[in-house]
C-alpha cells in the first residue's frame, strides 16, 4: 500500500511502508538536516502529522491519509 507523503514545500511523495525517511526526502530533494545519523542528536527531527520523529531513524508507517511533514522547530534554539 502506498501512502502519500505532503512536504513544507508544496510536494507530494507516494512511499511505500517501510521506506526510510532521509531517503524518501533525498530523492525528492528534501534537505533534512543531519548529524550522528543515529538518532542521538536530534538534528534529523521532523513533525509527522504533529509527532516529532528523528528521520535518520525512522521508516515510513501505514497510515490512513495522508502524512503531513512539517519542519520541527525548537523555540529554546
Amino acid at each position: 500500500m502506498k501512502v502519500s507523503i505532503q512536504w513544507p514545500n508544496g510536494k507530494e511523495t507516494l512511499a511505500n511502508k517501510g521506506d526510510e525517511w532521509l531517503k524518501i526526502a533525498m530523492k525528492e530533494g528534501i534537505n533534512i538536516p543531519t548529524g550522528c545519523l543515529s538518532g542521538s542528536c536530534g538534528s534529523c527531527e521532523i513533525e509527522v502529522n504533529g509527532e516529532v520523529i528523528r528521520a535518520c531513524i525512522s521508516v515510513v508507517e501505514e497510515q490512513e491519509g495522508a502524512l503531513k511533514v512539517d519542519f520541527f522547530t525548537d523555540s529554546c534554539w
